[in-house]
């Protein structure tokens, strides 16, 4: 299969990116030489070799993810056969901010009318927010 039974370790750049921690070989050894891969509390460079039981931390897309080796790979495996090659103990992803709806008006369509505007101003949720008036 895609696992190497006889290997004992393999490079941090190839695993990063066999376990589909990162999604290209260049992306992991980029944030290896950036100091953004981390094994066992050092810094590496991408040809450091990773073996079964080594805490890798690397900081990749806005978060920081922290697993240990449990299996090593030198080819890129499928998702499910990815995930049972680490334990991950990365703390939960931050929650996504909701994005406000945006009125969208068809290109050429001109000024909008006043009914329009309500309409858009309600999407936005600035109902009623106007100047008061006694």
């Amino acid at each position: 299969m895609a696992s190497d039974e006889g290997m004992t370790t393999t490079r941090i750049d190839s695993w990063i990116w066999s376990v589909r921690l990162t999604k290209t070989r260049s992306l992991a050894a980029a944030a290896c030489r950036a100091g953004h891969v981390r094994v066992n509390g050092e810094r590496v460079k991408p040809a450091h070799a990773v073996r079964t039981g080594d805490e890798v931390r690397l900081r990749h897309a806005g978060r920081e993810r922290i697993v240990v080796v449990s299996r090593l790979v030198r080819k890129r495996v499928g998702a499910p056969v990815a995930a049972e090659c680490y334990i991950d103990n990365s703390p939960p992803a931050p929650p996504r901010e909701e994005v406000p709806l945006i009125a969208v008006r068809d290109r050429g369509t001109g000024r909008p009318t006043k009914r329009d505007r309500r309409e858009m101003d309600e999407l936005r949720g600035r109902m009623g927010l106007g100047p008061e008036r006694d």
